[in-house]
């Protein structure tokens, strides 16, 4: 990721760099996560959680205070994450 003006990378690219550094995290726990759809004019992200995370009872945690949390640090026009089914 760069800071730089006029850098190529689009804010989907950013989110896919960002979720590569998130998804050892859920997969040394059984779980992962799709990513299914980047807005990039609105700044939500839609992902979908897999393996152990599905279902889990703590899913709705894990993408607010985890996920989405991650994402708006290292892409800031990340406005929301949302799980879909």
């Amino acid at each position: 990721m760069s800071d730089e003006a006029g850098s190529s990378n689009s804010m989907t690219d950013e989110v896919k760099e960002a979720l590569g550094v998130i998804r050892p995290l859920l997969q040394a726990k059984g779980g992962d996560l799709q990513l299914v759809a980047v807005d990039e004019s609105t700044g939500v992200v839609s992902v979908r959680l897999e393996g152990a995370c599905k279902g889990c009872p703590h899913a709705s945690r894990t993408i607010k205070q985890g996920v989405e949390r991650i994402l708006k640090e290292k892409v800031p026009e990340v406005q929301e994450v949302v799980a879909v089914p």
